[in-house]
């Protein structure tokens, strides 16, 4: 590769990294549609600028590339798209992504990950190629993955993405049994699982949790209140109560309450009264079948769940090899200190990680540690 090819590949790597970090605006935002950003870039003679850019709307409609090139209009013509991904290939009620950028005069398009929808999947790109468009893919890596991961999740397995975060003590305490609350991490990691919860569909607890904290489950961060997850609690023996938070809200905020069929109508009159839905689910003994479960929210357009609540429900979702990713924070500074006799134990302790996962990423939110686990490649 020579110097001016690798000036080139420099450039391209630049903008779409760009294009990735700003797809994480609308993560969580976009229904069943990835949110996916294209930016527009010219290059005339003294050095490449942006020109314009879209990211794929609130609602998943429109997609990034014709809000991209709404807003510059003709100037389009000879310029590249940098993609987060392939465009699309198929005819809806509005032409496919492909063809509008071949329409606009776009000469170079740049992606980072092939679409593994049927209906594109190496589709998009050969169209564009056909009409004489010069493609470039670029490894996307982590980073495109990351943006995208519940859509890429349910496009190969029809199933969420699963996102399971735990805060506990080095000793692997997680809370301690009737008391309220026990502060574990600092003001930092809060506002980073706040800011998790914005990026995912749904947030699952199992109904100790809510038994115990009755938390409300939103996020809280300012100016992303509207980002709230929907809630779903695992209440196989229909303990839900009307002054708990999340029935109290569910007009407000979408809520799931997962119970078998045949728990009282007297009870299931009283979620719906205030809002809440209660999903039907499958029993496997005495718990609720996670599998099935996890079926039925893809099925509803849930592509990514953050497990968030209980040791018990983070046991058994491990144990159902459910997982995708851990985001372990461990408190550096946690209100116990050693391991009481009514403590909660974590199903793993940082030293003691679980099987199948490594440690991909280390960060510092304030005295805390926070350790992104992923399942181990093959």
């Amino acid at each position: 590769m020579n110097s001016n090819d690798e000036n080139s590949a420099a450039i391209d790597r630049r903008y779409l990294d760009a294009a990735l970090r700003l797809a994480r605006r609308h993560e969580g935002m976009t229904g069943t549609n990835p949110s996916v950003v294209c930016l527009l870039v010219r290059d005339d003679g003294e050095g490449s600028y942006i020109i314009g850019s879209g990211i794929t709307a609130r609602g998943g409609r429109p997609h990034a590339e014709p809000i991209a090139l709404a807003e510059v209009g003709s100037s389009a013509k000879g310029a590249t798209a940098y993609v987060t991904l392939e465009p699309c290939a198929h005819h809806g009620r509005t032409p496919p992504c492909a063809q509008t950028l071949i329409d606009a005069g776009v000469t170079r398009v740049v992606t980072a990950i092939v679409d593994p929808d049927a209906r594109v999947n190496g589709k998009g790109h050969a169209t564009l190629e056909n009409a004489g468009i010069e493609v470039v893919q670029i490894d996307g890596g982590n980073a495109a993955s990351r943006v995208m991961q519940g859509y890429l999740k349910m496009r190969s397995s029809n199933n969420p993405f699963v996102t399971l975060k735990l805060a506990m003590t080095n000793e692997g305490v997680m809370g301690v049994r009737d008391k309220q609350q026990v502060r574990i991490t600092g003001s930092e990691s809060k506002a980073q699982t706040h800011l998790m919860r914005a990026r995912h569909d749904a947030i699952l607890v199992g109904i100790g949790t809510v038994l115990s904290d009755d938390p409300g489950l939103t996020c809280r961060l300012p100016g992303l209140e509207a980002r709230s997850p929907i809630r779903v609690v695992l209440d196989a023996g229909a303990l839900l109560e009307a002054q708990h938070q999340l029935v109290s809200s569910a007009h407000a905020l979408p809520t799931f309450a997962i119970a078998p069929n045949d728990v009282a109508r007297n009870w299931q009159d009283m979620l719906a009264k205030h809002g809440v839905s209660r999903l039907a689910c499958e029993l496997d003994g005495a718990h609720i079948a996670l599998p099935e479960l996890l079926d039925d929210l893809a099925a509803k357009g849930i592509q990514s769940v953050m497990v968030e609540g209980g040791s018990k429900v983070a046991e058994s979702f491990l144990k159902e090899n459910l997982v995708d990713e851990i985001m372990l924070y461990v408190g550096g500074e946690p209100e116990v200190t050693n391991i009481p006799k009514d403590a909660v134990i974590a199903p793993f302790t940082p030293d003691n990680l679980p099987e199948g996962f490594e440690i991909r990423e280390e960060l510092r939110f304030g005295s805390d540690l926070c350790l992104r686990l992923c399942k181990v490649a093959g």
